[in-house]
């Protein structure tokens, strides 16, 4: 074998090592990672060519989980993996997030981030040995990129901060935060958190922030000794002296004028106007007319761009901190669950909520130690009208995957606890018209069905956006509060920040720079904090102020009760036969967990408090004394059966029928009856012993 580089440091409590040069050498970088016994070979492969006819960077993230990674097969018929997990998805998202700004923005040529988990160690997230990986393979590599870039996790736990949890303390601490940086500034930031105030929110930023600043000297050195030169490229920038060609035909002020107005479809036909005088100007310049789209987005790009910074005009004429008008309205779909719409200029979204007994959460094979069980699902949808296109649905696409992530981690804090509401929640939010920050609309409009639909989450929370046009300097830049889509595709971020009046539940931030000032990302989360105050008051509220009382009449009513662990195998009986029968009879869903929980799901309220009293029946440990109604279910000469739960039998002997002496029990009873005994103990055989003539008069009665 050849000879290899390995690097070690400490981080947080455990020993990370990086290999190089040991596996993988036909990919331009490659590095095998192990933190602590956590494994992950990240690698980073480009073409040599740029892909022709594109006007984006072609750069694939992979994050693959391997379940033998945790010693487990695959579930299912085929028993090995699929298609990415939710959580594989989420994961390839914010490794591409912080990467993407620091390769060139002329750069064509494809490029594959591939993160293969080989091993997890519970005290040491593979998902951050990825994003780590994922850095130094690339910089190493000899791909341009103008790292290096490290991320860090951080968790909270009764208060305090914890850099790198295990999985444990991320998933049921307070906070669940992830921060990439360069040298000098931060480039990316994912968290989902309960309730955390803002400022503790930026001390965990700025701690995961320094303890980057130590993981790149780290990387430093990794390059110091095993990098390679960066490869030339053919650059697909536009040549100048096309540019100044387009502003002969088309001036200044009228890509101003086409471009500044509130109406995304007035924009569009200016711009297709524009694009067809200078494909008629540029009629016989083939190799212009190949870069004439991108021509045009650099065009309106600098022109957006100089408007608002310098001239503080934004395209639809909004001062830099106005959000657009909003409106809110709740039961507008009949007969579902809940169902919510939130409107914040020409981006409108529609959430839907379910309610369903606990056994219809969603299962999760993954590398969680446990299986994992969701009992909250939120799923968000973007079809193609919404923006005015035309495209066949296949189905969610990374980026929805992502968003529904965002508003379902903003909302969790929220929600109450299976004790005190034991349904299954699901909530879709249906995208019914997009020009920017839909997935914070979905928070909005998810937080007001929730409560349309009776669920009693502890406060609203709401959802808003702002963005970042920068000039020159560190200094010259300003934070644009609820920004649309122009803004946001011609602009520097998207910042996305959830809560309720009492903190920040959810953050997700998207940059096309390399990096943010401390005083850019302190003002965002001010500006966003008091945009969703605003919403929370004056648009919410007024709509729907709290939860409804109970849930609606189209929505499974549950009623839950505990047992002793012990007795659930007398409600479920010999293959099931117990349990079935109380569901025969009653027609209602029953539930039972392993700790005993009988959560009894239907639509009759009589029907399911029956279910109860028989399971109560079942699981009561009798007493001489106690009455039950039952049913007669067997003859004998000397006595009959009684069945007073399913399948729970007792005998009245034939003495105990009748005051009076009787020859045989046919005379009495048939089978059928519906009879009130009362409880003797048990006789030398074991069985409950009943008795009907002992039962206190009032109380007594044979049904035939």
């Amino acid at each position: 074998m050849s000879n290899y580089k390995t690097f070690t440091m400490e981080l947080a409590g455990h020993t990370l090592r990086v290999d190089i040069g040991r596996m993988g050498k036909q990919a331009n970088g490659c590095a095998f990672m192990q933190y602590g016994d956590t494994t992950v070979l990240s690698t980073a492969t480009s073409s040599d060519k740029p892909r022709e006819g594109i006007d984006f960077f072609p750069l694939s993230v992979e994050y693959e989980e391997k379940l033998y990674s945790v010693g487990k097969i695959p579930g299912g018929f085929n028993k090995r993996e699929g298609k990415a997990s939710e959580n594989a998805v989420l994961t390839s998202r914010v490794i591409d997030r912080p990467m993407r700004p620091l390769f060139p923005k002329d750069y064509r040529n494809d490029v594959t981030l591939s993160n293969l988990v080989l091993s997890v160690d519970p005290e040491c997230r593979p998902e951050l040995v990825a994003m780590l990986g994922s850095a130094i393979a690339t910089v190493i590599s000899d791909i341009p990129f103008s790292g290096p870039c490290a991320t860090t996790q951080i968790g909270m736990v009764d208060g305090k901060l914890i850099v790198n949890p295990n999985q444990e303390q991320w998933k049921n601490g307070d906070l669940n935060l992830s921060v990439a940086s360069t040298t000098e500034k931060v480039i990316m930031i994912e968290a989902g958190a309960n309730e955390v105030p803002e400022d503790k929110m930026l001390e965990a930023i700025y701690m995961a922030h320094d303890v980057n600043q130590t993981l790149i000297e780290f990387i430093n050195q990794i390059v110091a000794e095993v990098g390679r030169p960066k490869h030339s490229y053919t650059s697909c920038a536009i040549p100048e002296e096309m540019t100044a060609a387009m502003k002969e035909i088309v001036t200044s002020a009228e890509m101003e004028e086409a471009v500044f107005t509130d109406e995304k479809q007035v924009r569009e036909e200016n711009i297709r106007n524009i694009t067809a005088r200078l494909e008629e100007a540029f009629a016989d310049k083939e190799e212009w007319l190949a870069m004439l789209d991108e021509a045009i987005y650099q065009y309106e790009k600098k022109t957006v761009r100089k408007m608002i910074l310098k001239d503080k005009k934004r395209p639809d004429g909004r001062q830099i901190t106005e959000i657009r008008h909003l409106e809110a309205e709740v039961d507008l779909i009949p007969r579902v669950h809940g169902s919510a719409m939130f409107t914040r200029g020409q981006t409108q979204i529609c959430t839907i909520t379910t309610l369903a007994p606990m056994s219809d959460m969603q299962r999760i094979d993954g590398l969680d130690e446990n299986e994992v069980n969701k009992r909250y699902m939120h799923h968000y949808n973007f079809p193609s009208y919404s923006v005015g296109e035309t495209k066949p649905s296949r189905g969610p696409g990374r980026r929805e995957i992502g968003h529904g992530s965002l508003a379902e981690k903003a909302l969790i804090p929220v929600l109450p606890s299976e004790e005190a509401f034991p349904y299954a929640i699901r909530t879709v939010s249906e995208t019914f018209e997009s020009n920017g920050s839909t997935s914070q609309a979905s928070v909005c409009a998810s937080s007001m069905s929730l409560m349309a639909a009776g669920v009693p989450i502890s406060k609203p929370v709401a959802g808003i956006s702002c963005g970042l046009v920068t000039g020159e300097t560190d200094d010259d830049y300003l934070v644009l509060t609820d920004i649309q889509g122009l803004e946001d595709f011609f602009g520097d971020m998207d910042f996305k920040v959830a809560g309720t009046h009492d903190g920040i539940t959810a953050i997700q931030m998207d940059i096309k720079i390399h990096g943010l000032t401390r005083a850019i990302v302190e003002e965002a989360i001010a500006t966003t904090k008091k945009a969703r105050t605003y919403i929370l008051n004056e648009v919410m509220n007024p709509c729907i102020a709290k939860p409804r009382d109970e849930v609606g009449p189209y929505a499974p009513k549950i009623i839950a009760i505990q047992i002793d662990p012990e007795k659930i195998g007398d409600v479920v009986g010999q293959r099931g036969k117990t349990i079935n029968e109380i569901i025969a009879r009653t027609g209602v869903r029953i539930d039972i967990t392993d700790d005993g929980k009988v959560a009894v799901c239907g639509t009759e309220a009589e029907m399911m408090s029956k279910a109860i009293e028989m399971v109560k029946t079942i699981v009561t440990e009798f007493e001489e004394g106690q009455l039950f109604q039952g049913t007669v279910v067997s003859i004998k000469e000397f006595g009959a059966f009684i069945e007073f739960a399913p399948g729970k039998e007792g005998m009245v002997h034939i003495s105990k029928i009748a005051k009076e002496r009787i020859k045989q029990v046919e005379d009495v009873l048939t089978l059928g009856d519906k009879v009130t005994v009362i409880c003797l103990g048990k006789d030398k055989m074991g069985r409950m012993s009943f008795s009907i003539k002992d039962v206190p008069k009032g109380q007594q009665g044979v049904a035939h």
